[in-house]
């Protein structure tokens, strides 16, 4: 899979000093910068440390499976046109040479949402998803938000609230308050397709 985060520091330089240094044995396979510049610092074949303890499906090493990409972006403003533009690129290689479906790309938030909120509620998914590099949900029939949230791919022991809330960071942030009929339906139409572990929606 693909996970997609965003670093969280001033600048771009300062990013890949931190991701370059031992010490504090976290790194990332690419860093994108706010102006388009695309850095690789793992090779793909290789390990990197960018996802720290979560899970998505039955991948409890998310680490071991996974490409990592850094966005230079404090998570307080807007991804810029350029950057945007350098990621599509980049996942359109990266999916094509591992043959990746579409719906193994997800954000640091995804596979840690107690831990995690990046790429934030900034980030365009739904970009992602008109150009075929990650997916978006329509509304389908109403179901059971939890059961489809564990089928799509969320951890099956999150909290009901810690699991609406990583839903709705991605899909519907602007959302509020307790869980909607609107929550229930998009969630159900994303298991339904894209069944993270494969299943009758399954391709």
């Amino acid at each position: 899979m693909v996970v997609i985060h965003f670093t969280a520091m001033d600048s771009c330089k300062a990013a890949r000093d931190r991701l370059c240094d031992p010490q504090f044995e976290v790194s990332a396979h690419y860093l994108i910068g706010n102006d388009g510049a695309v850095l690789q610092l793992v090779d793909e074949a290789m390990r990197a440390w960018h996802a720290g303890a979560g899970r998505w499906g039955d991948v409890t090493d998310v680490n071991s499976r996974s490409i990592g990409i850094e966005l230079d972006n404090t998570g307080a403003h807007p991804f810029s046109e350029p950057q945007m533009q350098a990621l599509e690129a980049l996942l359109g290689g990266i999916l094509d040479r591992w043959r990746i479906p579409p719906e193994r790309v997800i954000g640091h938030s995804d596979m840690a949402p107690l831990r995690k909120g990046d790429p934030g509620p900034r980030f365009d998914w739904r970009r992602l998803a008109r150009g075929g590099l990650s997916v978006w949900p329509a509304e389908g029939a109403e179901g059971d938000f939890t059961d489809a949230a564990t089928s799509f791919g969320y951890a099956p022991d999150l909290s009901p609230e810690a699991r609406l809330a990583a839903f709705r960071l991605r899909f519907r942030p602007w959302a509020e308050g307790p869980l909607t009929p609107e929550d229930s339906r998009a969630m159900a139409d994303l298991a339904h397709r894209f069944p993270v572990d494969g299943g009758p929606g399954a391709a």
